[in-house]
């Protein structure tokens, strides 16, 4: 798999024995991150099967425990592991004293560096881009400044038809435009149009984080059409007064989410420690939006 999720935790607040507080990995081209990174995230990451020496990008999305609590055990395992290569961390502006206080505290010196990457919650923004990957940032609406994260590929090269290149004898300069899509003009003159020399690209996949949030509809239009979303559903219906007053979200809230912005897979998570069982998530938010999944610790989804 080329892009991928995997839930290291799926639980609100307090851990149980059967979920972790908020945590996930992203496979994405060769890029890894990890979204938030709640307590025992390292551990999680080691069950899973994951190499942590391998993350390069730490996405936080708000300063509440349960969604940083384990970073600086993480960092601190890695530089144990004998890590020396940079960790960027993208995160409230506060995070970065937070950490740098702990270790100090601890006399702990690592022997790699951290760049930090100030959030505010407020704005949408392009954090990190390279020839593959792009990685945005969102508000979301929680009671202090919470940040979504939207992580997709670039758009794809076309691929050349290597049989109708070689019976053209048309150059292989002509491969770069090609590849972008772009007719080719030789030297005589003679136009070489694309789409007689490649296939269309794959379509690029994209995928959305949302946690903590309460309903709101202000975050469709940075969700629009992306193929997997992650929103979270503390509560059900039965306890929307709980919702409203946290400023968290219901199962049906989130399938209405999915819907209005017609994303291609909803996956619900951040589920309250008061829940034994996904059925109530299910039921209420299936009628609204069938492809939806409540995800467990340790389930990998393909974007």
């Amino acid at each position: 798999m080329s892009f991928s999720v995997t839930i290291l935790g799926s639980g609100a607040a307090l851990p149980t024995a059967h979920r972790k507080p908020t945590s996930q990995y992203i496979f994405c081209n060769e890029r890894h991150i990890l979204i938030d990174c709640g307590e025992g995230t390292q551990t999680q990451i080691r069950k899973a099967g994951i190499k942590l020496q391998k993350i390069t990008h730490i996405l936080i999305s708000h300063l509440h425990g349960d969604h940083y609590f384990g970073l600086v055990g993480l960092l601190s395992t890695m530089h144990l592991l004998g890590r020396d290569q940079g960790v960027t961390i993208y995160g409230p502006v506060e995070l970065e004293q937070i950490v740098r206080l702990q270790l100090e505290v601890g006399h702990a010196k690592l022997g790699f560096s951290l760049t930090f990457v100030p959030l505010n919650g407020k704005e949408h923004k392009l954090l990190f881009e390279d020839k593959l990957v792009e990685i945005h940032t969102f508000p979301l609406k929680h009671k202090i400044p919470t940040n979504g994260f939207l992580i997709k590929e670039k758009p794809k090269e076309r691929s050349i038809i290597g049989e109708a290149l070689r019976e053209s004898g048309v150059s292989l300069m002509a491969v770069p435009f090609f590849r972008r899509g772009e007719d080719f003009t030789d030297e005589s003159g003679e136009i070489h149009y694309a789409d007689d020399y490649t296939y269309a690209p794959k379509a690029s996949k994209s995928y959305a984080f949302c946690s903590d949030t309460r309903y709101t509809e202000s975050i469709i239009p940075y969700i629009q059409d992306v193929d997997l979303l992650y929103h979270e559903a503390t509560f059900t219906e039965k306890e929307a007064d709980r919702a409203k007053a946290t400023m968290h979200a219901t199962a049906k809230q989130a399938a209405q989410i999915a819907q209005k912005a017609q994303v291609g897979k909803l996956l619900l998570g951040h589920l309250s420690a008061r829940f034994d069982g996904v059925e109530a998530h299910l039921a209420e938010s299936k009628p609204v939006f069938d492809n939806v999944v409540v995800v467990n610790d340790f389930d990998v989804f393909e974007v």
